[in-house]
Formats: structure tokens, sequence, C-alpha cells
């Protein structure tokens, strides 16, 4: 697969159906070699608008459409992405530089999302209430949002996109998604090319790939009336501002600079092993990853030395040609940044265990110790793979430290009493904690979403997805008109 195929979708978006984008052409870059792997085409502003107008025309159909026919597609859905999964996952090596353990483990768990989307149209919509008024009924029920923008990172195309995309559809709204231009192939074009196979409706969902120009039309277009984003937190401020000022629902789920808390009675050698983890998995370019390693002065320096161990075991290199842990960082720019914050905070008095040396696109495992709060690998969402560790004396200073960030999605903390892990828990501000395991942590059926800078409080999955991705609606009936005294 050295060229883009013969596909219905190359050098197209889909618009309804598979039309040429107005927007400029773009290639696809191997982030492992340089390597061309085709064009692609994106959409423009005049593209955005038509697609948000077609979505409007459509989904009053869909929504009215009997669930279980709806159910039907989501079904058709999931078959389709394990029947292509070979497809999907190359693409997610060679476009993404995603190892392919990772690859399958994301298709599989989109897949999973598809199965719960197919379950959503045929749960309870609403509730009744009481009236003070004899005769009267109260019905309170969800009812569809409309046109659902997603725009989706790439770093998980296809889950971060279709987490939001399948049960926003299963809710019976039209989407307009417009994945990352570095992950458009296998995080958007080749998910349309499913949903189309899978039956449904044309101008149900529109795939328009683009950058910043193609995002800011999608967020501003008065037909979309949601937005939900999954990016950098300096990004979704400008979204949620925007959507704020237009009285538009708005789901943000951005950075984060996750703790690993290792209490002093910590089993080291499960912490270690989950601090590599949750460090060091598709390169650091998580937003859960974890990014601060904070860890009891007593226990310190062993929890460094194993897991510098671990982190120098660790094979970089390109996951399309053998078995590597660590494949390439997105782009240059992304390498440079992650190799200016760990020199950065080496000129500061970090000290260096393992790893460090850039090589191009490609970076090691790298472990730090010597990390105090003012350094940019404590104080920065790396994104990289980058274990800083900074020393504490007390529980007080482990959860005083934790929550110092802006940021507030994933920590975890490992104790050998859960008791004490739990009380420390009960004390972080944080959208998700987990104890004696890492941060980096999905679960399909539960709600999963952060707070302060890592998120406005949307939550994705499991019952939270059916609040996302509806509004509600009172509606009261009587038999008969009644007489006021006006």
């Amino acid at each position: 697969m050295n060229q883009v195929s013969s596909q219905r979708w190359q050098q197209r978006i889909f618009l309804g159906g598979w039309t040429p984008g107005h927007g400029e052409t773009v290639p696809v870059i191997e982030p492992a070699t340089g390597d061309h792997l085709g064009e692609l085409a994106t959409a423009s502003a005049e593209d955005v608008d038509a697609a948000a107008r077609m979505a409007a025309a459509a989904q009053p159909a869909w929504a009215a459409l009997p669930f279980d026919r709806r159910a039907a597609i989501m079904r058709n859905v999931a078959r389709l992405l394990q029947e292509r999964a070979t497809e999907i996952n190359r693409w997610n090596v060679r476009e993404c530089g995603s190892i392919p353990p990772k690859a399958e483990w994301e298709l599989n768990a989109t897949i999973e999302q598809a199965h719960m989307a197919a379950a959503m149209p045929m749960q309870p919509v609403g509730e009744i209430f009481p009236s003070s008024m004899p005769g009267r009924r109260n019905y309170w029920q969800r009812i569809p949002i409309g046109v659902v923008g997603v725009i989706a990172p790439w770093n998980f195309p296809i889950l971060l996109g279709l987490r939001s995309v399948l049960p926003a559809l299963a809710m019976g709204n039209a989407v307009i998604l417009k994945p990352d231009v570095q992950s458009a192939i296998c995080g958007g074009l080749l998910l349309a090319e499913i949903f189309e196979d899978a039956g449904l409706p044309a101008g149900v969902l529109h795939v328009l790939p683009g950058g910043p120009a193609t995002g800011d039309a999608l967020v501003r277009h008065p037909a979309v009336k949601m937005i939900s984003f999954t990016g950098s937190t300096a990004v979704g401020r400008q979204i949620g501002e925007t959507c704020g000022r237009m009285l538009k629902k708005v789901a943000l789920e951005l950075g984060g600079n996750n703790a690993m808390v290792i209490l002093d009675d910590a089993d080291l050698e499960s912490a270690s092993s989950c601090a590599a983890w949750g460090a060091f998995l598709h390169q650091g370019q998580i937003c859960m990853q974890a990014g601060r390693h904070l860890v009891h002065r007593k226990v310190a320096e062993r929890y460094a030395e194993l897991l510098a161990a671990r982190a120098a075991k660790l094979v970089v290199g390109n996951p399309a040609t053998g078995p590597v842990h660590l494949g390439p960082l997105i782009n240059d720019r992304q390498a440079a940044k992650v190799a200016d914050v760990v020199e950065r905070s080496l000129a500061q008095g970090a000290r260096l265990l393992t790893g460090g040396q850039r090589d191009g696109r490609f970076y090691p495992a790298t472990v730090l110790t010597g990390v105090t709060p003012e350094m940019p690998a404590y104080t920065d969402e790396i994104f990289g793979p980058v274990a800083p560790i900074t020393v504490f004396d007390t529980d007080d200073e482990a959860v005083e430290l934790v929550n110092g960030s802006d940021y507030g999605l994933a920590v975890a903390v490992h104790s050998a009493s859960v008791s004490r892990a739990l009380n420390v828990a009960s004390r972080l501000r944080a959208g998700m904690v987990h104890i004696n395991d890492q941060t980096v942590n999905n679960e399909f059926q539960v709600p999963f979403g952060g707070m302060g800078a890592s998120g406005n409080g949307s939550r994705f999955g499991g019952p939270a997805s059916f609040e996302e991705f509806t509004q509600t609606q009172w509606v009261s009936v009587l038999d008969q008109g009644i007489q006021y005294p006006f």
C-alpha cells in the first residue's frame, strides 16, 4: 500500500455522496518514513454549508425512522468494521504511526461502541411526572438535537470520532464529522464508506476532512446545533467561546497533565509496570497519558530504577515493517516539542535516567528524575513518551500537587491500602481516578470525561451518551381545555 488505492473515496469528500472537495489538496504523509501515501481532498467553508443544509433536511426523516431500523444500521456498521479490520488497521499504522496492537485495540473498542449504539434506540426516551392539576399528564422526553458536528483528533481517530458519531446517530441526529487531515483516511473516509454500505440514508452523515478553517466553519454554522470536540485545551477554549455566544450545545474533551501517585506502601513492580504503559503507550500521544509521576520520597529512587529499566527495553521503530513498542510521533513539530521540553527541563536541573535522544520523528521512552513543579516537564502536556518523576512527603502534599494543575482528566493512585488510596482519590479534582492501575483507561459503558481545563463536564459512554446527544422536552396533556381567570 504505497499509494492510495483506487477506491470510491480517493481524492473525495463525503458530502451526501462522494464528491470533490473545494478546499486545498494536501498530501497524506506516513510519519515513520515521510513518504507520501497519496493526496487528500479537503472541505471548504462552502462544502460545510452544503453539508449542514443537507443534514438539516435529512435529519427529521432519520429521527422518524422506527427504532429497530436505526438499530439495524448500527449493527451493520459493527459488522463492516469487523469485516474490514485488516484495511482499517493497516491505514491506522501507516497514517497515524500506531503499532498494530494499538490499532487492533482501537478498532475492537470502536466495534463495542457500535454495538452499544445499536442498543440505544430501543431504550426508554422519557418519564411521566405527576401533576398538581387534575387530569393533566406530564411527559418529559428526550428528542434529537438536530445536526451534530464532530471534530475528531488524530491520535485515536476511529474511536474518538465514532464515540460521538455513533450515539448521535442512534438518537436520531444527523452528523457532520471533521477528521484531522493527519488521520482522515482511517478516521474518516473509510468510515464514511462503511456507513454508506451499512444502509445509512443519504444526507444523514457527512465526512469533511480539513484543517482549522473547515472546523471553524462547522462550529459557526447556524444549522449545526451541537459541537462535540476532542483535542487541545487551547482550541477547545475557542470553540467553547464561539458556541457560548451562539447558545449552542458543546461537549469538550480536552488535554490532560495526568498524574501517577505512588504512595510509600505501593507495590513498586506493579506501579512501575502501570506507569510504563500509561506513559509510553502510543508514544505518549494520549490525552490520558501519565505525564506526572508523583512518588513518595521513601520509594522514589527504587521506583525510578524500575521505570527506567522498563523504558530502556522498549524498541522504537517503524510499526509497518516489524514489531516495535513505540512508533513515530505524528509530525516533526510534535517531535521537536517533546525534545524541547526535555532539554529545557534538563537545563533547569532535571536528571536523565534513560532515553532523551531524538531521531527525526522517533523519540525513545524517557525517564527524568529531580523534576520540580517549575519545570516544563511538569507543567506542560508533553504528548510524548516522557515520564517526569517528582517527589512528595505526605498524602496531603500529593493531593496538593495533583490539584495544582489546571487540568483534571485522569489520575492513578497506588497503595497497598485501598482505603488510603480512596481517601486520596476523594480529594482529587479529576474526572477519572483509578486505584492501583494506570491513567489510560477506557470502558465504553462507563461515562468518560474530565474537569477544569480537561473539559467542560461533558461525558461520553454509557448513560452519559443519552445526555450528550439529546435535548429534553416537557409535554403536558389535558383531555379537554380548561378556563383560566383571564
